[in-house]
Order: C-alpha cells, then sequence, then structure tokens
C-alpha cells in the first residue's frame, strides 16, 4: 500500500538549496548534491530480502523533468515492480524494437537485480538456474514460451528436485513478468502457479531435504565444553553463536563496524537478518 505520497510542491522542489534528499513519497525522491544541482531519483527494493536500489529519473528544475513528470515516472516503475520486474533491467531494453529472446532478456533481468543481492550465493543461483534448467527455452522469443515449454522443463525434476524446481518456476514466471511489462508479450504468463500450473502438476513433497536432528538442551553444557577445548575460527563461531541464541548467517557476516567494543555491544544491520 502507497502512503504519505506526494509531499514535495513545484514550490518546493524550485526553492530546495540545502544538499540531502527531499522524499515526495512511495519511493520517488529529489537528491540536492553540494554543487546545488537537483535531480529526481527513485529507490526500490527489487526483492524482498534484498538491498534498496536506486536509479535517476533525470534533472530536476526549470527545462527539466518537471514534478509531475517524475511522478509518473515513478508510478510506472511501481506498476512494473508489483508484476514482478526490475525497472533498472526493463531499462535496458528501453530502444529494443524487436522482441528479445528468453536467454538474453533473463541474463539481463539477472543482471539488473544482481546489485541487490545481500551475497554472491544467490545471483549465481538465478544465473545457474535460468541458464542450465530453461535452455530449452533460451532461444525462444519471449513471447513464443508457452505452458507446454514450462512443463518440459519443470517435469523431469519436479518431485526429485523439489525445491529447485519451485525456484526454478518463480524465476521464470518474474522473468516473463518483465517482459509483459516491457510489452513484449502479452497474456497470461505461462510460468504462474495459482491458477495455472497447480492444476498441472502434482503437488509437490515439502521438505524434502529433512531436518537436522535437535539436540536435546540438557547435553548443550556437555558438548558446549568439548568444544571449548578445540581450536579454529569456526570453533570460536560457534562458541559465540551458542552464546548469543542468534542465526549463523549474522554471525558469519559479522564485521567489525557492527561492534561497539567499548560498550561491548555487537549490533547486528536489518540487511544481515533473515527479515531484513
Amino acid at each position: 500500500m502507497v502512503r504519505s505520497i506526494h509531499k514535495l510542491t513545484a514550490r518546493q522542489v524550485e526553492a530546495a538549496k540545502k544538499p540531502g534528499r527531499y522524499g515526495d513519497g512511495a519511493g520517488l525522491y529529489l537528491r540536492v548534491a553540494g554543487t546545488g544541482s537537483k535531480r529526481w531519483v527513485f529507490r526500490f527494493t527489487p526483492i524482498k530480502g534484498a538491498r534498496p536500489r536506486e536509479m535517476g529519473l533525470g534533472s530536476a528544475g526549470k527545462g527539466s523533468v518537471s514534478l509531475a513528470d517524475a511522478r509518473e515516472a515513478a508510478r510506472s516503475f511501481r506498476q512494473q515492480l508489483q508484476k514482478g520486474a526490475d525497472p533498472i533491467a526493463l531499462k535496458r531494453f528501453e530502444d529494443t524494437a524487436e522482441v528479445p529472446e528468453f536467454g538474453a532478456f533473463a541474463d539481463a533481468f539477472v543482471e539488473g537485480q544482481a546489485a541487490g543481492f545481500r551475497n554472491a550465493k544467490h545471483i549465481a543461483q538465478w544465473r545457474m538456474t535460468l541458464t542450465k534448467y530453461a535452455a530449452p527455452i533460451r532461444a525462444k522469443r519471449v513471447d513464443e514460451v508457452t505452458t507446454e515449454d514450462i512443463l518440459a522443463i519443470l517435469e523431469p525434476i519436479w518431485q526429485t528436485k523439489n525445491e529447485t524446481a519451485d525456484r526454478l518456476r518463480g524465476r521464470i514466471e518474474r522473468v516473463l513478468n518483465a517482459a509483459k511489462a516491457r510489452k513484449f508479450r502479452s497474456g497470461e504468463n505461462p510460468a504462474a502457479w495459482r491458477g495455472h500450473l497447480e492444476l498441472l502438476l502434482p503437488k509437490r513433497i515439502k521438505l524434502q531435504r529433512g531436518h537436522f536432528a535437535a539436540m536435546d538442551y540438557k547435553q548443550v553444557p556437555a558438548f558446549f565444553h568439548e568444544l571449548h577445548q578445540r581450536e579454529g575460527m569456526a570453533t570460536l563461531a560457534l562458541e559465540f553463536l551458542i552464546l548469543a541464541a542468534c542465526r549463523s548467517g549474522e554471525v558469519r557476516r559479522m564485521e567489525w563496524s557492527d561492534l561497539i567494543l567499548e560498550n561491548t555491544v555487537w549490533v547486528v544491520p536489518g540487511t544481515k537478518m533473515k527479515s531484513g
């Protein structure tokens, strides 16, 4: 839901002199540089948990992009985001007249997403799945990809590699949503799950990998004592994890800048937390 939108007025835009960022709401900002130059920027988060990204919308002021035009551009980008598209990735095809092949469009889409991921592993997984598993449709134009194509890709791995298959489906869906937002295709998304593939594929067997057995809390003191006799950075990290009762990812991504040593305080940034 969009809240507190249209905070600025044309007069405020013209009068803004102090360097900084002035919010109009819903991701649109006026950025004033130390030199006095002004430009419009749109901030957004392409994927839940990813870092916010920023794209320029042009200079602000008389003879440049007006407040109304900046708002319209931001509105268009918000619509693209709602469809699962990345505005920066789509901008690469702004002057493209021909409908691109799925492979080229997917690669550009992933490249546009890369800056927003918190670690390289996620973007590598995106690239791998959309290259290896989606190989049969990479040479097809995005408007030629059909439900039969998607089923041919998913069915062989749907039950044996169900987590990979589900993520692959979602990634293909996002790429095709982006293609639709760019008007390279129309109609229903052949990779959509609700009301579509859920009727054509068998129910997925969830938690195929299973869970590791939990240690009885009564055994933790003895385990910790044994752990303390060992050496190594991994051992120290595990000891800290147990004492702080935190997630392994938070410990592994800890940086000196997160520590306030004089107060013995560790501040975990939201971007390093699972829900961040």
